[in-house]
């Protein structure tokens, strides 16, 4: 047995949900263990259909596995380890390559995987602080993790190392919970994005699936249908501009975002509290899509239920990809619910990250 294997089993026993997982080279990464639920088990008015991130390529998943730890590249590769300064300064499509690289069901975290962290935080009253405050949380008088050697943003703390945090930065407030969701470095979530406001999708997780182009250009993106009845009917072709007929689009209106079916407010970039944003227009099935990708408010809640987390967009431009969690200095604003949707995939600075997820593939 190697000393992987022998770490593996070790990390096992004592927390059940890690495990570690190596690629096609043998380089072991760690993950954490998501089982399966149902939407009515995560939002109110939510159905009995399984979360999104459970379905890939029309198959049903048991088990989904996230990167317990920001991303580290070694060798053009992204794993998930302890102790490590994440890589930055990558853009969303090497971000997604370098995952893919790894092996088949190996791939850059998707938006459908990270809303699913997100409502299950919240239904659990388990929102995770982080590095927001530079080196510590906002709410935190302590500086409770290890900086990366000579990384500083005038002078203070910057990145810290992953998972150096206290319990209180893992998602579930365990030793074996996910890292560093809040604050840090930003991360790039595969999936999701805007053009020119129109939200558009690679359905359900079909981006954790090697095989499914996720590019710019890739026919695989779907607008969202407002007036869907079901699930069969959500997804529909996009016609290019941004503009398709009865697609959901993100509209700015006067103090916060608004999902709705046509864009009459200023366009541009904007940002409010996600606890603020609205829908109008959108059917059950729309509602309930974008609420359970967290892009919208769960029905009778408020904004202090997310605790500040914030939504920065951009409804004007031609691409806007979803980067989420928020960096070292957004403070409060920080968050499993934060998003931004300002910047296009080429982004590629000391701010954005990611971190690398694991689906085995189930067949029919």
């Amino acid at each position: 047995m190697s000393n992987f294997e022998t770490s593996g089993l070790a990390l096992s026993a004592a927390y059940p949900s890690n495990v570690m997982i190596s690629d096609d080279a043998g380089m072991p990464s760690f993950y954490y263990r998501v089982g399966q639920q149902k939407l009515s088990a995560l939002i109110t008015g939510g159905d009995d259909s399984v979360h999104p991130a459970f379905r890939v390529s029309g198959v049903e998943q048991p088990t989904v596995f996230i990167g317990k730890f920001q991303g580290v590249e070694d060798g053009n590769r992204i794993y998930s380890l302890p102790g490590v300064d994440p890589k930055v300064n990558i853009t969303l499509d090497q971000y997604e390559a370098r995952c893919r690289s790894k092996g088949k069901g190996h791939h850059c975290v998707t938006a459908a995987e990270w809303a699913f962290l997100a409502l299950w935080c919240k239904k659990n009253k388990c929102m995770p602080k982080g590095n927001n405050n530079y080196g510590k949380d906002a709410s935190e008088t302590d500086y409770l993790a290890i900086p990366v050697p000579g990384v500083q943003d005038t002078g203070k703390t910057a990145r810290v190392l992953t998972g150096t945090g206290p319990v209180s930065w893992r998602h579930n407030g365990q030793l074996d919970g996910i890292c560093d969701l809040n604050g840090n470095v930003w991360e790039w979530t595969a999936g999701l994005r805007l053009v020119k406001g129109e939200l558009q999708v690679i359905p359900y997780n079909n981006a954790a699936d090697n095989d499914v182009d996720t590019g710019a250009a890739s026919a695989q993106w779907k607008a969202v249908k407002a007036a869907a009845t079901s699930w069969e009917d959500l997804f529909i072709t996009p016609d290019g501009n941004g503009t398709t007929a009865g697609s959901v689009k993100l509209d700015w209106d006067t103090d916060h975002w608004k999902w709705a079916t046509s864009i009459a407010g200023e366009t541009g970039e904007h940002n409010a509290a996600f606890g603020k944003t609205t829908q109008t227009g959108l059917g059950t099935t729309a509602k309930m899509y974008l609420q359970a990708m967290a892009l919208l408010p769960e029905d009778e809640s408020s904004d202090t239920d997310y605790e500040g987390d914030w939504f920065w967009a951009n409804n004007k431009e031609d691409e806007r990809c979803a980067i989420r969690g928020g960096s070292w200095y957004d403070g409060a604003r920080g968050g499993v619910f934060a998003l931004y949707f300002s910047g296009p995939r080429s982004i590629s600075n000391w701010l954005v990250g990611g971190r690398p997820a694991f689906v085995e593939l189930e067949t029919e």
